[in-house]
């Protein structure tokens, strides 16, 4: 049913443009040309097409996200008698039984005679409803377009009331982002405040120590419940500056050679072959470190006697430095092309070599942008979580030695999300507590950037 329902609202909607457009013309040439109507013909076909989706995508919209209430509601209301007086919980049991028998899940063949019988009513419930939505979908479709066509006329504002619905849905838009955000911010603050409660806030920020196995029972060994957050974003920043030392000069210097010193065609296949790094999976990455580079490094490092761990922040780290050169390279390779030719030709008629004329003049002129890729790579880097599992471990180490195992505050948010403990135990929420101080550095991390690029476009402004 839902197949055809979004083409079909594209197909009248398409229609009537066509046929309020055309009705439009037919007004322009009855009255004296195009500059009798108020608004182009293609503002009266684009009103004429919004009048026929509009409301019907808002049916569809709506009906979406009732249908299964009301289909649930209507089937319920059928049950035997001795099924009504459960408590709500067993009830909501029983109709989840229904709808798996239902849609033939798992032990479909081996049912009670009412709960298949609720079943069947619950599909034919179902789909004389979405017939019912069907019908009321091109109803919707046809009579406001009718009505738009029949109003259009000479003096109609078409463009005001075209442009005004298209600032509402902008605008809408723009809430929808507003308040997503802000309910990521809000939940994760509510959920770490709840851990902040169990777990003191200087132990966590202070804390040298990282081993959130809280015990589930009172005879339960080796939980210790050390909520110490330091080894784990010590980890973080290590393999992060392993990866931004790798990724920052070639990515910086790729992009200064393709813009600077290489000829077009060298530019033309050169920079896509470079961006095919960006398309591979993380997970690729990871099979990488783990199985070529990491062995690599600790066969090195025994042949000069060092003691390398076979999971290692310089392994995890070298790979996401070859990841996230793409970032680096492309977009500043786009900011410097962008600098004006004409501070090129004045540092080089000055008298100015080409080296000088890029790191004293295109450099400065795009390090704004510079910056912001830098910055991007460097979230990227701290929110990599798949190569930091396979090859530097899960291990909180407090150490700067890269040779070690680590880890990152991304692994330990997924490795507390994943099990079988209650979601309000420390253990759980302390996943909260390390997104919301991640928020808070990588927040940080904006605003430093937003004062360098506001510093140096005032002064190449």
């Amino acid at each position: 049913m839902y197949s055809y329902l979004l083409p079909c609202i594209l197909l009248f909607s398409t229609g009537a443009y066509y046929w309020g457009a055309s009705r439009a013309n037919s007004i322009a040439e009855a009255s004296g040309g195009m500059r009798s109507l108020h608004s182009l013909p293609s503002h009266y076909g684009m009103l004429t097409a919004l009048s026929s989706a509009l409301p019907a995508l808002l049916l569809f919209i709506i009906w979406q996200m009732v249908e299964d209430t009301i289909v649930t509601s209507l089937v319920a209301k059928s049950l035997p008698a001795e099924l009504l007086q459960l408590s709500a919980n067993e009830l909501t049991l029983v109709l989840n039984e229904v709808k798996n028998v239902a849609f033939g899940g798992f032990g479909a063949h081996n049912t009670a005679p009412a709960i298949q019988t609720a079943a069947d009513l619950y599909l034919s419930t179902r789909s004389w409803m979405r017939n019912l939505l069907g019908m009321g979908t091109i109803f919707c479709c046809l009579v406001p377009a009718v009505i738009a066509y029949r109003s259009i006329n000479k003096d109609l504002r078409a463009r005001n009331l075209v442009e005004g619905t298209v600032k509402i849905f902008l605008i809408a838009c723009s809430t929808v982002a507003i308040l997503t955000t802000l309910g990521i911010v809000l939940s994760v603050v509510f959920e770490a405040l709840i851990f902040f409660q169990s777990v003191n806030f200087s132990d966590f920020l202070l804390g040298l120590q990282w081993s959130p196995q809280t015990a589930m029972r009172v005879d339960q060994a080796g939980s210790s419940g050390a909520f110490g957050a330091v080894p784990v974003f010590v980890g973080t920043l290590l393999i992060a500056l392993i990866a931004m030392a790798v990724a920052i000069p070639i990515g910086l210097l790729a992009a200064i050679y393709l813009s600077e010193y290489a000829s077009s065609r060298m530019r033309t296949w050169a920079k896509p072959m470079l961006e095919i790094l960006a398309g591979i999976p993380t997970v690729v990455y990871g099979f990488f470190a783990a199985l070529t580079v990491a062995p690599l490094i600790r066969d090195f490092g025994q042949s000069l006697g060092l003691q390398v761990s076979s999971e290692s922040a310089l392994a995890a780290g070298l790979v996401m430095g070859i990841m996230i050169i793409p970032f680096v390279s492309s977009l500043s390779d786009d900011v410097i092309h962008a600098v004006p030719q004409s501070m090129r030709d004045g540092s080089l008629a000055l008298g100015a070599t080409r080296f000088e004329t890029i790191m004293l003049v295109i450099i400065p002129a795009a390090l704004p942008g510079i910056v912001g890729s830098i910055l991007l790579a460097v979230s990227r880097a701290i929110g990599e979580t798949m190569i930091v599992v396979m090859a530097a471990g899960l291990s909180a180490n407090l150490t700067f030695n890269p040779l070690e195992a680590v880890t990152t505050v991304t692994v330990q948010i997924v490795t507390l999300l994943v099990g079988d403990q209650e979601f309000d135990s420390p253990k759980t929420l302390a996943a909260f507590a390390l997104g919301l101080l991640l928020f808070v550095f990588t927040l940080f991390l904006n605003f430093i950037a937003l004062r360098v690029v506001r510093r140096y476009r005032e002064q190449y402004e």
